[in-house]
């Protein structure tokens, strides 16, 4: 028996595939937006598009070789130079070097920083099957009528969308939904009254995937808790994101703000949370970033974790560290107080997107 063609529903009568639709795909639109805000705004640029169509040309002449695709979807020091002299020159070069270290670990298995918790976590044949339709992906991507992807641009969001790591992404406006409370709350704060502008609480994750706060993570919790109840501060921001061990669900600032409410009664308006940060060095760098964004006055805050956290904040490595990964230093390390304290004047330093790590840009 034949199929039978039904007829087109009430209100979709006469409705053809149309040759220009768009797939639209919202969470690679916010990725690129979030980890190249700059690039991205200059994509539509005469400047740009001449430069973009020369680049498309590279990758057409690749013929699909895979290696070949990878190299032209890398940003030489020409183009990157060429680019940087229609904007912002400092953000386009931090931006491009971030993609091209995103094309080199998630496409030419070249090893992150630190590899049990970051980079696509395969490696061989599954990275190149993971290459394989991140390639397509990308073509799809800059398929669509209205697109201005360049091929590096579509295959580095296409590679981290492939291994999913959008971690980047996994949060919406904190301003506008986690943090409104506390936001709200910073207008009308009377600053002067306290020490510390925040006591600033580093998450400690599990070693498995089922525990949502670690033992450690529930000691800060209390450390925090009590200097808050003693009035050193009227906020506290609970920094980490869900990354011990790899592939956990739990994100420590969330689970530490659970934490804070239900078992010990903390306000809301009084917590905010970073549910991005990986390192130590993060911890603090998002810290400064929130505080500046609540308009926070230029004042110490208190890092209230462990002994050995505290200890290597409080030392010459930790600002070793910092140079050496974030190229600036986020905070002044004014004085370790206790074993479990340390004093901090967060600087404005680190008030720019940089998607060296794409996960916490």
């Amino acid at each position: 028996m034949p199929f039978l063609l039904a007829s087109p529903a009430s209100g979709m009568a006469g409705t053809v595939p149309s040759a220009t639709a768009t797939a639209d795909d919202r969470v690679l639109a916010t990725l690129q937006r979030q980890l190249f805000p700059t690039v991205t705004a200059m994509m539509a640029t005469p400047a740009a598009r001449a430069l973009l169509a020369e680049r498309a040309g590279r990758d057409a002449r690749c013929k699909g070789d895979t290696s070949c695709r990878i190299e032209a979807a890398r940003w030489s020091d020409a183009d990157i130079a060429r680019l940087a002299t229609q904007g912002d020159g400092a953000a386009i070069r931090r931006e491009l070097a971030g993609l091209n270290k995103v094309i080199a670990v998630y496409a030419q298995g070249v090893a992150p920083a630190y590899p049990l918790i970051d980079g696509p976590g395969v490696t061989g044949p599954a990275l190149m099957a993971l290459v394989a339709t991140a390639l397509a992906s990308g073509d799809a991507l800059r398929a669509e009528p209205v697109s201005a992807h360049d091929p590096g641009l579509a295959l580095a969001l296409t590679l981290l969308d492939s291994a999913d790591r959008l971690e980047a992404v996994h949060f919406g406006p904190l301003a506008a939904q986690e943090n409104a409370l506390a936001f709200r709350h910073a207008r009308t704060v009377a600053w002067s009254r306290y020490k510390y502008s925040a006591i600033i609480v580093p998450g400690i994750g599990p070693e498995d995937l089922t525990t949502p706060l670690s033992a450690a993570g529930k000691l800060n919790v209390h450390m925090a808790a009590a200097r808050y109840r003693a009035g050193l501060a009227p906020f506290i921001i609970l920094s980490g994101s869900a990354v011990h061990p790899r592939g956990t669900l739990f994100f420590e600032a969330i689970e530490m703000r659970r934490a804070l409410i239900e078992r010990y009664g903390v306000p809301a308006e009084a917590l905010v949370v970073d549910p991005y940060a990986r390192h130590t060095t993060t911890n603090v760098r998002n810290a400064a970033r929130l505080l500046a964004a609540m308009n926070a006055p230029s004042k110490p805050a208190l890092v209230v974790t462990n002994v050995g956290q505290a200890s290597y904040i409080a030392g010459p490595a930790f600002a070793e560290r910092n140079q050496r990964e974030l190229g600036y230093q986020p905070a002044e390390i004014k004085a370790q107080r206790s074993p479990n304290e340390v004093e901090i004047l967060p600087r404005r330093t680190g008030l720019f997107i940089d998607p060296a790590d794409p996960l916490d840009p």
